[in-house]
């Protein structure tokens, strides 16, 4: 039970990022680096108590500072996923942002969250080790009005769980939608592809998108089609089934919309939304969150570019992502629940992924 902080390195401009381990009572890790506020390393068990690292990173920051970094680990804001044409009306007015994927926004746009050095602190050394995570985006960044002031708390539980505390505000109405862009493999990051993991989704339905992966407003049921996670199935049975939701995406890369209250009051409501299971090493993977979405992403190639943890070059769909969230391109679709916040309202988010052995 501890947490050691170490320097994992500079960017190009000096600037130096530190990395805190967070140690539990069993023994599982949690690394965690101030460049971008990203999860580097988490250390689970399997069946027979051997740990391996089960997220996807870099070793260092070379790889993390690289154009081919895919986010790995990082917090996505000050909007994540989609906004079309990158603009959005807010009090009558339109928001103009940064078209980093033009003619659209992608993930914040070009200086995001991810790329930022957050300032860090210890908040609990003791059985269930914390680090607090802070940064500033200014009025006018990327588009978005107002100063956003954003905290993110990770927590190693004693019972092998890592839960994120999201808090934001800003001075001005503005758009506030969080989350973590963690690529996962429950057989360890280096160990191949993840069609054998087994998922279950507490959603029935699901956010329809174009064939460039943008929603179209529409909310569809996933039965009868291979976005239908509602039993329990592996990731490989459907990934290539002959639809064209699929064929869009070239596998998964869709908003499910979580059972439950889609309001504002009901996003406040921890909800089991996903449950994985690798069968191999029998670790599982329950996913909790506040929030109405989530984003299950299995990307078909990672970047080229820097090789990963161990000189791992990451091949074809190694991982899977679970992005806990507002709907993408909420902001252009008034049928989505909103994630607007004005001024003395705080965006206040928690997702844990709680982890086990079967």
């Amino acid at each position: 039970m501890s947490i050691c902080k170490e320097t994992f390195g500079r960017l190009q401009d000096g600037q130096s990022v530190d990395r805190y381990t967070l140690i539990n009572g069993n023994g599982c890790k949690a690394s965690l680096i101030t460049f971008g506020a990203a999860l580097q390393e988490l250390w689970m068990p399997d069946r027979q108590g051997q740990l391996a690292d089960v997220v996807l990173g870099y070793p260092d920051m070379v790889g993390y500072s690289s154009a081919g970094n895919p986010r790995h680990g990082a917090v996505i804001g000050r909007v994540a996923n989609r906004v079309s044409n990158g603009r959005f009306i807010l009090n009558g007015q339109v928001i103009e942002l940064s078209k980093n994927k033009a003619p659209n926004h992608m993930h914040g746009g070009f200086v995001s969250f991810d790329k930022k050095v957050w300032a860090a602190e210890i908040v609990d050394n003791g059985d269930e080790p914390a680090v607090r995570f802070v940064t500033v985006s200014p009025d006018g960044e990327e588009g978005y009005p107002g100063t956003c002031t954003t905290a993110l708390t990770y927590t190693l539980t004693r019972d092998n769980a890592l839960r994120l505390d999201y808090e934001a505000f800003a001075d001005k109405d503005t758009a506030i939608n969080l989350t973590n862009h963690a690529y996962f493999n429950l057989q360890g990051h280096d160990q191949g592809n993840i069609l054998n993991h087994v998922v279950r989704l507490a959603a029935d339905d699901f956010t329809v998108i174009d064939s460039n992966c943008y929603p179209t407003g529409e909310i569809r049921p996933v039965a009868g089609t291979a976005l239908d996670f509602t039993t329990a199935k592996p990731i490989g049975q459907d990934i290539d089934r002959d639809e064209e939701q699929i064929q869009f995406a070239n596998g998964y890369d869709h908003n499910f919309v979580l059972r439950g209250d889609l309001s504002r009051a009901g996003e406040k409501l921890l909800k089991a939304c996903a449950f994985v299971v690798e069968p191999d090493s029998g670790r599982t993977m329950t996913v909790e969150t506040t929030s109405p979405g989530v984003q299950f992403f299995t990307p078909k190639k990672m970047r080229p570019g820097e090789p990963g943890k161990g000189g791992i070059h990451y091949d074809d769909r190694c991982s899977f992502c679970l992005e806990t969230q507002y709907f993408p391109d909420a902001l252009n679709h008034p049928n989505f629940p909103s994630p607007i916040f004005c001024v003395g309202e705080t965006y206040r988010h928690t997702t844990i992924y709680r982890f086990g052995v079967k």
